[in-house]
């Protein structure tokens, strides 16, 4: 990255605090501030204790980004630390190299690209695609290597071609380099627009460096790439892509930020209007308040996809947003208040619904109403942080509000209901102690969690009065008719601190034995139990209070779970048989499976499955990847 002094050393001790018996004090002794700043900024946080996984990589993606505000030198030393082990992960046994390698594409090659650092981006994309997908990223390997084989000689022939037409034209060039489209980008774009291989266009590409700026590129992308691009066809018939652009903009495109960042001047943070870290600040921004692990790793993921389109108001002004925003997404960029009241939307001087996917260049008026307040239904279709944040946020407000009065009307209304004196209830000793118990500061709190339906209000009051018949009613075999009204398979999962809660499996996500797996409280159907990776989720969490902890029960009977597997795979003969074949192999009972078939050679099955567990299911779709011809194997929501 041909860095400063500082950046070398933090590289060669960014281990050195996190696995020796080292302080960072010893560090700053021997070699001053800035190094041991950087150091630190990359160290993990390992000697606190955390109550989970999530919450430890949570905090220590909060701390690298803190840091980086102060000092970009952290993240680059972070990308070159990442980089290497990815290049050395072989040497891992496949749990880590997965675990390592999901995190790398979800968070360390989106950062890279965020910084326009395009060559650590594009190499870690592929390290990941190699261990996450081995054999689609085989496959693909060797039909892109055959096919590179069988144009050999193409892109010298046309670089001698182009560069005697821009002679003949007398334009100055620098020099011209020919390029394969990398292994990650190809499978991207065959699985986003569903094509093969002979229908990517930019398989190949020619990047033409000038001396000088040819044509006049109004506005680069927010982390600093610029180039002309345009799609040809040759003399041959072969489609493939040019790429123009000046020296300067070539070094941004392939190293970033890392480009022009001047320690000599010893700038550490950034200016106020660098690009680069405008959507750093806002982020930290929008994260400040977000103490739940799971919702801000959902956040820092979307707000790392790269700023795709540019959206006008009507007075010109411009507003970078992430693909598939809306106009709500829009409406927020441009202040709390608009988005909150806004009511409609005109793009391009026509209503639109606010569910509508912006694109680039599109003229947005936002139209609002004062009064009006967001709606929940926004979530499943705005994309953009600070929209959801917001969002989230005031929905959370109302929802806790309207929580304690129900809770407080509640409480009043049993306690009526058994003849107890409600004053005499919430000011006595035993009050106090029950909201000890319970883990409350505050009566507040208690009714807000009885409103919600995290506490049974009989449990509360068999707590307050020693009446022994009150005792027993709320003592009463609620979980066993319970468990008679939803089966068995719901007998398997505990909420933690409680034992008469409802408990039901979330249809959206069908989670299975053995996955991580997140409650959260609905109201009149008890807890909703879903897989920690469901997409269901991050809109579910605009209301932290109603999450609740929830854990697999390991003395119940391991009964089986019905699956559904989506395949994806080639169009020959006796493919279904071998599928088949290769479930019955392992002792896995097949109970539905439909087969269909394109024009194009593709084919699909559908299965459903019996599995009793979440390794159960793991080895399933191993063995399902091992029969020749199936190209992908997915789990199907229900």
């Amino acid at each position: 990255m041909k860095l400063d002094v500082v950046a070398v050393a933090s590289g060669l001790l960014h281990d050195i605090v996190e696995d020796t018996q080292t302080p960072i004090e010893r560090i700053k002794e021997l070699f001053g501030n800035d190094i041991a700043h950087v150091v630190e900024g990359v160290t993990k946080l390992g000697a606190i204790p955390f109550s989970s996984s999530e919450e430890r990589q949570a905090e220590n993606f909060r701390k690298m980004l803190l840091a980086m505000v102060d000092d970009i030198r952290v993240i680059l030393v972070k990308l070159a630390d990442r980089l290497h082990n990815m290049r050395t992960l072989h040497h891992l046994p496949e749990e880590r190299r997965i675990k390592i390698a999901q995190e790398t594409r979800d968070i360390y090659a989106p950062i890279a690209n965020r910084l326009g650092m395009s060559k650590i981006k594009n190499e870690l994309e592929d390290l990941a695609f190699k261990y996450l997908e081995s054999k689609a990223y085989e496959a693909l390997r060797q039909r892109v290597e055959g096919r590179r084989r069988a144009t050999e000689g193409l892109i010298e022939e046309l670089k001698t071609t182009v560069s005697a037409k821009l002679a003949e034209a007398q334009v100055p060039i620098l020099h011209i380099d020919g390029r394969i489209k990398r292994l990650f980008s190809i499978h991207q774009k065959l699985k986003r627009q569903k094509i093969d291989l002979d229908q990517v266009y930019d398989f190949m590409a020619l990047r033409i460096v000038t001396d000088s700026i040819k044509d006049f590129i109004a506005m680069p992308r927010p982390n600093g790439y610029q180039s002309l691009h345009t799609s040809v066809v040759s003399e041959r018939g072969f489609p493939f892509e040019v790429q123009i652009r000046t020296a300067e903009m070539h070094r941004v495109a392939e190293e970033g930020i890392a480009a022009h960042w001047k320690y000599k001047e010893g700038r550490h943070g950034a200016d106020r209007d660098e690009q680069y870290f405008l959507w750093l600040r806002q982020l930290l921004e929008f994260q400040q308040e977000l103490r739940d692990p799971q919702e801000f790793l959902q956040n820092l993921k979307i707000e790392l996809y790269p700023e795709e389109v540019y959206i006008f108001t009507p007075a010109g002004e411009v507003k970078a947003l992430p693909r598939d925003a809306t106009p709500v997404d829009f409406a927020y960029a441009i202040h709390t208040d608009v988005g909150h009241q806004c009511t409609g939307a005109r793009v391009n001087g026509k209503m639109v619904p606010l569910r509508t996917r912006l694109r680039n260049g599109d003229i947005v008026q936002v139209i609002t109403t004062p009064g009006h307040h967001p709606s929940r239904d926004w979530l499943n279709f705005t994309v953009t942080s600070r929209a959801r944040n917001k969002i989230k946020h005031y929905i959370h407000a109302e929802e806790k509000e309207r929580s304690l009065d129900l809770g407080r009307k509640v409480f009043e209304k049993e306690a009526r209901r058994y003849g107890l004196n409600l004053k005499s209830l919430t000011e006595g000793p035993a009050f106090a102690a029950v909201l000890t118990e319970y883990g409350y500061g505050k009566a507040e709190e208690l009714f807000t969690a009885l409103g919600y339906g995290k506490l049974a209000v009989k449990s509360v009051l068999a707590k307050l009065t020693p009446n022994e018949e009150l005792k027993e009613a709320s003592e009463s075999g609620l979980v066993s008719v319970v468990r008679r009204v939803l089966g068995p398979a719901e007998d398997k999962i505990k909420v933690r601190g409680f034992d008469d809660l409802m408990v039901f499996r979330a249809r959206c996500c069908n989670p299975i034995r053995g996955e991580k797996i997140i409650g959260y409280i609905t109201r009149g159907k008890g807890v909703s139990v879903h897989s920690a990776a469901c997409t269901n989720v991050v809109n579910l969490l605009y209301d932290p209070e109603r999450k609740i902890d929830v854990e697999w029960d390991k003395g119940a009977d391991a009964l089986p779970y019905t699956v559904r597997l989506s395949l994806q795979v080639e169009d020959r003969k006796g493919i279904l048989a071998d599928v088949t074949s290769k479930i019955a192999g392992i002792n896995t009972n097949i109970r539905n499976v439909e087969a269909t078939s394109d024009a194009d050679q593709r084919g699909r099955i559908d299965m459903t499955v019996e599995i009793s567990d979440l390794k159960h299911l793991q080895k399933v779709v191993k063995a399902l990847r091992s029969v020749d011809g199936v190209v992908d194997v997915e789990r199907a929501s229900r």
